[in-house]
């Protein structure tokens, strides 16, 4: 029997091109914290090539879903990943589809205007 939500609609985003993180010693970062740990990394490479959900992350990276869970959480704290869609299961549930937020991450030690080479 054919569904009335459409499980797996094509997810249309555009992550932005850089972000910037600064480290200065004065305002801490969780960034570098929230990416020391393996599972937010194995993570962002399942969504690398395409976003998924959090299931779809859970069952790519053999991990369990409240694991994943807690670290998609992080890692749109820091805003590098972001819920892209939402897409319907088979029963209607309601799924957040999660992609890249950034193509690139720049890590920059010192004020953002010092600019000495």
């Amino acid at each position: 029997m054919a569904s009335a939500f459409p499980h797996h609609p094509p997810v249309d985003y555009a992550p932005r091109e850089q972000t910037n993180v600064v480290v200065n010693g004065t305002e801490p970062t969780d960034v570098l914290q929230i990416l020391s740990s393996e599972a937010a990394q194995e993570i962002l490479g399942a969504v690398r090539d395409e976003p998924r959900t959090a299931s779809d992350i859970a069952d790519t990276v053999d991990r369990s879903l409240q694991s994943v869970s807690y670290h998609l959480d992080r890692l749109c704290e820091a805003d590098l990943i972001e819920p892209a869609e939402t897409w319907y299961s088979e029963k209607g549930t309601e799924m957040t589809v999660y992609a890249l937020a950034t193509e690139r991450l720049v890590v920059q030690f010192g004020d953002s205007t010092d600019r000495s080479v």
